[in-house]
């Protein structure tokens, strides 16, 4: 057991535990920092339950007490560096030359683009595409930097005639986001990392109500794979270093041309009531391209 990370013990444990051991280990997942250390009578205050409970949702996940808990996720997370020591070794790769940051990323990016060829394959390619014009309503989660290609991906969606929200909250706010989820619905989901409590209500509220879900990840896939319908592999770039999104916008925008390809006409439909809609509220022609050729 030794060789788990924090988060495959928590996968392996966490339904033999009680709802409120179940709470602490969610929120260690949430709050390793803190956990690191703060004592298990603050950490309870701060769950809402009692030091007790702590000290048994540690030793649930096979820990002897909360020495070695600490002791294996600050190994972890040195393994696993910050966005601080990502830029760190980004800047020391790039050197003092200005220009060097330039070449460095269209390397990177170029780089990351041939192994998104690689590592998408034509039958996840076209299930994707499949998943997306048959779903009633598609649902795409993103926090932190992807909450911004979550609602990139929900507004070109919408423009293509498909029912599309982007839910980008995080906490007690994702309770309404999800309230309405349906069989039926598609789930996207961007996730990198680790399972954080928001990741893992999306999935256990997807499952609870027949909601397909589809993985972007760099990360989870191995884990979250009997979780999910469908894992796309994304990579960020290098794993070392600042994390790069070309990769994921370029398979969104690739979705894209397959929905539309799968679909022409009510493409070209939505894009021309919305053109019509532009032109109405400036008072002037504000066209969208519109291709026959989609």
């Amino acid at each position: 057991m030794s060789q788990q990370t924090f988060d495959d013990r928590v996968t392996a444990s966490i339904e033999r535990m009680s709802p409120a051991e179940q709470r602490v280990v969610r929120f260690f997942q949430g709050n390793r920092e803190q956990t690191l250390i703060e004592s298990a009578l603050s950490l309870a205050e701060k769950v809402g339950t009692s030091d007790a409970t702590v000290i048994r949702a540690v030793k649930s996940l096979g820990f002897s007490g909360m020495e070695e808990m600490r002791r294996s996720l600050a190994d972890e997370m040195r393994s696993n560096p910050s966005p601080f020591n990502r830029l760190e070794r980004t800047l020391d790769d790039v050197g003092d030359d200005l220009i060097s940051a330039l070449d460095t990323t269209i390397d990177i990016h170029q780089k990351a683009l041939e192994r998104l060829r690689r590592d998408i394959t034509p039958e996840n390619f076209e299930d994707a595409v499949q998943y997306i014009i048959a779903a009633k309503r598609v649902y795409i989660f993103g926090i932190g930097p992807s909450s911004a290609m979550a609602n990139y991906f929900s507004i070109q969606l919408k423009r293509f005639g498909i029912e599309a929200t982007s839910v980008t909250q995080t906490g007690i706010l994702l309770a309404d986001q999800l309230l309405h989820l349906r069989q039926g619905d598609l789930m996207m989901i961007f996730a990198y990392g680790r399972i954080y409590p928001e990741l893992a209500t999306i999935l256990d509220q997807s499952a609870k109500r027949g909601v397909i879900s589809l993985l972007f990840s760099d990360t989870l896939g191995t884990k979250l794979r009997d979780q999910v319908d469908l894992t796309l592999s994304v990579q960020r770039g290098r794993t070392d270093m600042l994390s790069m999104h070309t990769t994921t916008l370029g398979l969104i925008e690739a979705l894209l041309v397959g929905v539309a390809k799968s679909q022409p006409e009510k493409a070209m439909a939505s894009l021309k009531a919305l053109n019509k809609l532009r032109t109405n509220l400036v008072g002037k022609r504000m066209d969208l391209p519109v291709s026959t050729n989609i």
